[in-house]
């Protein structure tokens, strides 16, 4: 099959480029700029195109596919061309149903949790070597691609994103899957500049909810008040099989799940991971794994790449890198930290990158988020909000939206960064969330502060 990719170079849409080719099709693409990993990833393939920009005439009629990026915009040349040739048009989510639409679809939904629950699963199935196809939001250990597809396997385990398909598909990607199996681990509000009240943002798990195919199962996490409303009041004809987060214990750094045959160490921590352990588990039994084997798996998982990732350790300090940027995450994250390390001084760092939290109404969800640290700091650029075309946000809104009359807040990356170079990290716990990386730090400097 003959497919062109309109913005191959996104973090999701190389990988689907990739594995299309391990899968044998036929894979040409453009985009305007492509950066590292995807570069060279593309170029090892042979899939990195000549040179950058858009080609209308790279666009033919013998074309069978062309996957479109969120990248590119409506007025794309190439895809302005194909649109003429009255060529198909997939969004990635689009393409990803049709490559799935006779197995079984297992899709993780929610605001937060959808990688690392993805994550375990998939590290539970590659452990016990049970091949499955894949859709995951991060690089994961012992794993080539982001992406997996066969002709051959069962199941395909989808993380469902509920942000916008492609720039002509404006509807959730999560809405185009029609799980059969699917899991909801919270509805927090974000994506403020797509969906712009909490109603609204609601309405989308809802429909995911009843967009489960008959007969189909939705696991949910019962803790969450809205998860819990949404799961119980579909009225579509499907089981439900709520969790919650089992008991455990924290000694000398080392999180014990109580398990039926006692108290397991993990490498992850942390009331929320814990959370995402039970949906996982919940999942994987639906998959065929029993319990004991599910526990043995997840023994050894380390974490997805990003999500509240162990950058450095040393004597008496310890550093964190998290992807966490929505309020309930940043809060989550900065507890369970300060929760595995109560006797060290927790240094929590928050670059508000998003659209949603550089918004001066959507600010004040942040009320509490960073209580749990000992050392709280902001960090946001000027220059975002500048380019994002938005409001300008000032320090004071900023300081009222925490309410925390400590908080430190830099809007210089020169300035943060000799904060954090300069700071005592003796006996502490370094915790840096942000889905950017602070207008240009260098994280293997901060290793060096560590070790």
């Amino acid at each position: 099959m003959r497919t062109h990719f309109i913005a191959i170079g996104g973090a999701a849409m190389h990988n689907l480029a990739l594995a299309l080719y391990n899968k044998g099709y036929q894979v040409t693409g453009s985009d305007d700029a492509i950066f590292e990993p995807s570069k060279s990833r593309l170029e090892k393939k042979g899939l990195l195109p000549k040179e950058m920009g858009w080609f209308p005439e790279k666009i033919t009629s013998d074309i069978e596919a062309i996957i479109l990026g969120m990248h590119a915009k409506a007025d794309n040349p190439e895809l302005l061309k194909a649109q003429e040739l009255g060529l198909k048009i997939y969004s990635y989510p689009e393409f990803l149903y049709e490559q799935s639409k006779n197995k079984t679809r297992v899709v993780i939904g929610g605001s937060h949790g959808k990688t690392t629950i993805t994550s375990m699963i998939l590290h539970v199935m590659h452990y016990h070597t049970i091949e499955v196809d894949y859709m995951v939001g991060a690089q994961l250990e012992g794993f080539d691609t982001m992406v997996h597809l066969t002709h051959e396997n069962d199941f395909i385990v989808l993380e469902g994103d509920e942000y916008l398909s492609s720039p002509i598909d404006r509807r959730p990607k999560f809405h185009l899957y029609q799980p059969n199996i699917a899991l909801l681990s919270g509805i927090a509000w974000d994506h403020i500049n797509v969906f712009p009240t909490f109603e609204n943002y609601v309405e989308q798990f809802e429909i995911f909810v009843n967009q489960i195919t008959k007969g189909g199962i939705l696991v949910y996490n019962e803790e969450d008040e809205t998860v819990k409303k949404v799961a119980e009041e579909t009225t579509n004809t499907i089981r439900r099989l709520p969790y919650t987060t089992p008991s455990y214990t924290v000694e000398d750094g080392i999180t014990l799940l109580d398990t039926p045959e006692g108290p397991m160490p993990i490498e992850v921590f942390g009331a929320h991971n814990l959370n995402n352990l039970a949906g996982a588990k919940w999942i994987c039994q639906n998959m065929g794994v029993d319990e004991a084997d599910f526990y043995e798996a997840i023994a050894s998982f380390k974490g997805a790449s990003k999500r509240l990732e162990k950058i450095a350790e040393g004597k008496g300090k310890v550093a964190y890198k998290d992807f966490a940027h929505s309020p309930s995450k940043v809060s989550a994250t900065t507890k369970a930290v300060k929760a595995q390390y109560p006797n060290r001084k927790l240094v929590a760092c928050l670059e508000l990158h998003t659209y949603s939290s550089l918004n001066p109404e959507f600010l004040k969800e942040y009320e509490g988020a960073l209580d749990a640290a000992d050392v709280a700091v902001v960090f946001y650029s000027p220059d975002a909000v500048k380019i994002k075309q938005l409001q300008e946000i000032t320090h004071d809104q900023i300081a009222q939206s925490f309410k925390r009359d400590d908080l430190i807040i830099y809007t210089d990356p020169a300035d943060f960064k000799e904060f954090l170079f300069t700071y005592d990290l003796n006996n502490s716990a370094l915790l840096l969330m942000s889905s950017g990386n602070y207008g240009g730090l260098n994280f293997d400097e901060v290793k060096g502060l560590i070790n």
